[in-house]
Formats: C-alpha cells, sequence, structure tokens
C-alpha cells in the first residue's frame, strides 16, 4: 500500500465562548467543518483547562456526556488514574510506573503504562498525570510514550453538577496529532468514538455506583 502524507487542514481549536455568555463548551474544527459542535455548561473557573489550540497536523475535539447519577459518584470513578480499566473497556490492565496508587492517592506527575486489548491499532501507552483537582473535578494526563499511533495526545476530563438535579455532565477534550496517512477527520472520528465509548461506560458504572451506594448504607 503506497505511503499518503497527512493533508494538510485549517487550524482546530476546543473553545469556550458563545452560546449565550458564561462558561459554555463548544467543539470546533474551523470554518466549514463537517461535524457538529457540542455545547454545555461549563464553569468559568474550569473552562480554560478545555482550550486546546491545535497546531499543524493536530486536531482537537470534545465529547459531553450526561449521567444519571450523583456527581461524586461520577468523579469517585473518574479520579481514580490507577484504575482507568473501570470504566475504559478498551484497556486491558494498568500499573503505575511512578507514584503512589494506594487508596486512590495518586499525585500529579505519576506515570501509567496502561495495555490495551487486542483489535486496536495499538499494544500500550505510557501516561503522565497533569492535573488532579478535586475541588473541581478536572483530571488531565499526556501521553508521553508506549507503542501507538496516537503521538502528543493529551486529555482533559470534567466533572459537573446538572442544576436542579442529583445527575452530571462530564467533558471530555482533547489535542493530538494526526498519524501520516490519515487525515484530521478521520482522527477526529477514531479518537470521538474511543471517548464517547469510554464515557457511556463510565455513565454505566457510575449509575450501578449510585444505586449500590444506598443500598450498602442501609446494611451498615
Amino acid at each position: 500500500m503506497p505511503y499518503t502524507a497527512a493533508r494538510p487542514s485549517p487550524p482546530q481549536h476546543s473553545r469556550i465562548g458563545g452560546c449565550g455568555g458564561g462558561g459554555v463548551l463548544k467543539a470546533a474544527a474551523g470554518a466549514g467543518a463537517g461535524h457538529a459542535a457540542s455545547c454545555v455548561a461549563v464553569p468559568a473557573e474550569v473552562a480554560r483547562h478545555h482550550e486546546h489550540a491545535a497546531g499543524v497536523g493536530q486536531c482537537c475535539s470534545a465529547v459531553v456526556q450526561a449521567i444519571a447519577a450523583p456527581v461524586d459518584a461520577v468523579w469517585s470513578v473518574v479520579r481514580r488514574f490507577d484504575r482507568p480499566q473501570a470504566y475504559k473497556h478498551f484497556i486491558r490492565s494498568c500499573r503505575l510506573l511512578d507514584g503512589d496508587g494506594d487508596g486512590g492517592a495518586v499525585a500529579v506527575g505519576s506515570v501509567r503504562e496502561v495495555r490495551v486489548v487486542s483489535g486496536l491499532p495499538a499494544t500500550s501507552s505510557r501516561e503522565r498525570l497533569e492535573i488532579l483537582d478535586d475541588e473541581r473535578r478536572v483530571l488531565s494526563f499526556r501521553v508521553v510514550g508506549g507503542e501507538h499511533r496516537l503521538s502528543n495526545y493529551r486529555s482533559v476530563t470534567t466533572v459537573h453538577e446538572t442544576p436542579g438535579a442529583a445527575a452530571a455532565v462530564v467533558v471530555e477534550s482533547y489535542v493530538v496529532d494526526v498519524p501520516h496517512g490519515n487525515t484530521a477527520d478521520e482522527t477526529r472520528m477514531f479518537v470521538d468514538t474511543i471517548v464517547r465509548c469510554n464515557l457511556q461506560s463510565l455513565a454505566r458504572t457510575a449509575e450501578q455506583l449510585a444505586l449500590v451506594a444506598p443500598r450498602a448504607a442501609c446494611l451498615t
């Protein structure tokens, strides 16, 4: 199969703004982009974490997931940097290479190595924890090595309360290099699919956790 160079694409960005003011996340990819934007209220103090400036040969996007579970239940799953396989079903195993994972007390700068299930164009990924903010419920990691095609991948996940309901909204945004032989749209479609599947799995996991917690409390 002949080598195909990555085709140039217009600058892309994931930004906060519009939709009547306040902190609102809009995932966009330049003028004339063919995919729809996501729009969801995001607290202003964490909005800046979803601002990605994709350079030449990169793309970025954001995926939003509503979850019918209390925000604390959702965050308790998301914050476990040492246990991503709890809801990311494309991950077969995870081990910490640097950092203390005892009881979930993982510090910023910790590095994990995840092994990917067969069938994906990857074998393993080494990832460093960049942000873990329990007060604002922000987690970010950066890929620093491994055997895969997604170079310079950086992800930010935030968890927010749904006003007036015992429910949560999760926003996950990312920026990544476009692999040789692929377009920005192809890369975005692939990564969006993985992220969306992970967040749907997170919803099921957190909702089940929320159901179990009251029953456990009644037994104590």
